[in-house]
């Protein structure tokens, strides 16, 4: 028994117009056609019912019209035929059209079914029956399955909407924050400069203030500005002889300087006398020699360090070596033979031990004056003080370490603290050394006076006082080397200081020089004490530390 709703139909003609959703084949009803109104004139085999027959219905159906494809009626036309016999009577139309309201827009998901062929299972209408204009309408439920289908990606939507506010979020803010780094940087390299600044502007390092190239702080007069002077004096043990050097720390201007003193510089003796700085440091020892240095050069000498060759060979080794720029070859000492190999060469950034710095640093040729080796013991003390540490506490275990005697009233911790503030401007570029010219009788010239003396030292001459017996430096001239020793005794019992002045250039006639208006009569009567005529009495040049300078020439004579 077939149950299909379409048995009994398989003679009615029906055309193949395409696919449903599903891939299975739809077909539509071949269209009768347009007949005029009037009786039926041929076999009907369904009791003339036509196309729209309904066979669980009674009474007649009105006759089928032809098939238009578009819609287009014109007179009043019959309902299609409807199998399910729902009272429902919507014209076929291929385009989901109806003819009531003439041409309707497609729905895609109604099908039309062959009679033959099964009708899919269809889900019961639950909704009620609807009046007025749209109860016309044909509406199906699949037709509208855009808007009842739930949207299943909602969710997926709705994360990824979360997802990319978050992270435009977190982008914001890492942008603050990059922005809040960047600020804060610029604050920061603003206080810091700020902070340099003021440093340079403290120690007079800014340009017009000072700086490391030796020129001096014109902010405070050279004058008032603070200085910490110890002297040096390097004994050598193994030869003999003696070298002098100041230390200096102008606590103003954050400068250092070696000041380095010749030998032959005339200082003030004990007694009174002059005489020259490496006898002085020999006969008058340490006290003494620092009391004539203040004298000549106007300076206040803290404290003594007597540095033998043992201590500063210990101490090279202590800091491990140094590196100075030699400028001569020492032969070493204990060489047999001339062909041997020096013991220091000449060269730059040469690394010296403890006694190849001695042996550089006491050197000194057949042919060289004295200042040649004095500048070579500057150079191993600057590098010293390169290599020397720049913590107090440090450098006064190093002193200590070394176990020199340190003369009262300098203590190991003071002079720990100094060269560690000497260290630091020297590993900073601020240090020098500097020659004090001094003439070929030992007085200081006038390019001393204002190079050293007044620039680095900060100092003069000191004048005697009131009270103090006039000063009288004393140049032989006259080719016979006893006079200066007699004009000494001359001017010694009669009341006068004498200052040695040196040899010089035998000179014709004598002369007793004096450079202010107020020490002319000093002058005359130092000429008077010397048996010398009173036209040898002139104004000229007079040593630094002298009130009257005496040039002693050929015709004096030491009996008159």
């Amino acid at each position: 028994m077939n149950d299909r709703y379409d048995a009994g139909y398989g003679d009615v003609p029906y055309e193949l117009v395409g696919y449903d959703e599903y891939g299975q084949p739809v077909y539509r009803q071949i269209p009768a056609q347009q007949q005029p109104q009037q009786p039926q004139q041929h076999y009907d085999p369904y009791a003339q019912q036509g196309y729209g027959y309904d066979p669980y219905a009674t009474g007649t159906q009105p006759q089928t019209p032809p098939y238009d494809p578009y819609g287009d009626t014109g007179p009043q036309e019959p309902a299609p035929y409807d199998p399910y016999g729902t009272g429902t009577q919507a014209q076929y139309d291929p385009y989901g059209q109806t003819a009531a309201s003439g041409r309707q827009p497609r729905v895609a998901e109604q099908t039309a079914y062959i009679p033959q062929q099964a009708r899919p299972a269809e889900e019961p209408e639950t909704e009620e029956p609807e009046t007025g204009e749209r109860a016309d309408r044909d509406y199906r439920t699949e037709q509208f399955a855009f808007v009842e289908e739930p949207d299943q990606d909602s969710e997926d939507v709705i994360d990824w909407l979360k997802f990319t506010e978050n992270r435009t979020e977190r982008r914001e803010e890492a942008r603050r924050r990059a922005r809040a780094r960047v600020i804060a940087l610029v604050v920061v390299l603003a206080l810091v400069a700020a902070g340099g600044v003021g440093y340079l502007w403290y120690a007079g390092k800014l340009p017009g203030l000072g700086s490391s190239d030796g020129k001096t702080n014109t902010a405070t007069p050279v004058g008032a500005q603070k200085r910490d002077v110890i002297v040096v004096h390097l004994h050598n043990t193994a030869k003999g002889g003696t070298s002098t050097a100041l230390l200096v720390d102008n606590t103003t201007t954050q400068q250092g300087t070696t000041v380095l003193l010749p030998n032959s510089l005339a200082v003030a003796s004990d007694d009174g006398s002059t005489t020259t700085l490496a006898k002085s440091v020999d006969d008058d020892g340490s006290a003494g020699t620092r009391d004539a240095i203040d004298t000549v050069l106007g300076t206040e000498i803290q404290g003594t360090w007597r540095l033998d060759t043992p201590y500063l060979q210990n101490l090279v080794d202590l800091i491990g070596n140094i590196e100075v720029d030699t400028d001569v070859n020492v032969p070493d000492p204990s060489a047999k033979s001339k062909g041997a190999a020096p013991l220091v060469r000449k060269g730059k950034d040469q690394t010296l031990s403890g006694k190849t710095a001695v042996a550089y640093a006491t050197y000194q040729g057949s042919s060289e004056a004295q200042n040649a080796q004095l500048q070579r013991f500057g150079q191993v003390m600057q590098a010293v003080l390169r290599k020397l540490t720049s913590d107090s506490g440090g450098a006064t275990t190093t002193v200590q370490t070394l176990g020199m005697i340190i003369e009262p009233p300098l203590t190991e911790k003071d002079l720990g603290a100094f060269l560690a503030r000497l260290a630091d401007l020297a590993k900073g570029g601020d240090y020098k050394t500097a020659l004090l010219p001094v003439q070929d009788d030992g007085t200081l010239s006038q390019e001393a006076s204002a190079s050293v003396v007044k620039d680095v030292l900060g100092g003069t001459a000191k004048s005697p006082d009131k009270d103090a017996a006039v000063r009288v430096s004393v140049r032989n001239a006259s080719g016979v080397k006893d006079n200066s020793g007699e004009a000494r005794v001359v001017l010694l019992n009669g009341g006068f200081t004498f200052l040695e002045g040196g040899t010089a250039s035998a000179v014709a006639t004598s002369q007793v020089r004096y450079s202010d208006a107020a020490d002319k009569a000093d002058a005359t009567e130092v000429a008077k004490t010397l048996g010398l005529p009173a036209g040898a009495v002139v104004k000229g040049e007079v040593s630094a530390n002298a009130d009257v300078t005496v040039v002693l020439g050929q015709d004096y004579d030491p009996k008159s």
